[in-house]
């Protein structure tokens, strides 16, 4: 399972709906992350707590960091595999806009 990056917190937006991992997975309870869960279930994206596995990364539609310098932080591949267009999706892009 993944839990988080180097020190930011993860998210992954799969068919509709960000992902993110939940506290009890040993993650750093960042303050950027609470802001993306708030800001996007404002604007109607489901958001759910779980568990992440690795496979998810590769299958994913779009995933970013999140911290306090990181701020949001879109990754166009990983494992030299690309994730999404391997640019920044339309909903990183929404978030980090109501943020910034």
């Amino acid at each position: 399972m993944v839990s988080e990056g180097s020190g930011e917190n993860i998210f992954v937006y799969f068919e509709g709906t960000l992902l993110t991992p939940p506290y009890n997975a040993s993650i750093l309870p960042g303050i950027t992350r609470k802001t993306v869960i708030t800001l996007a279930r404002e604007m109607g994206i489901e958001v759910w707590e779980r568990n992440i596995p690795r496979e998810m990364l590769y299958i994913a539609d779009e995933v970013f960091l999140t911290g306090s310098a990181a701020e949001i932080t879109p990754i166009r591949s990983i494992d030299r595999i690309t994730i999404g267009e391997g640019v920044a999706g339309p909903i990183t892009k929404k978030i980090a806009a109501g943020i910034f």
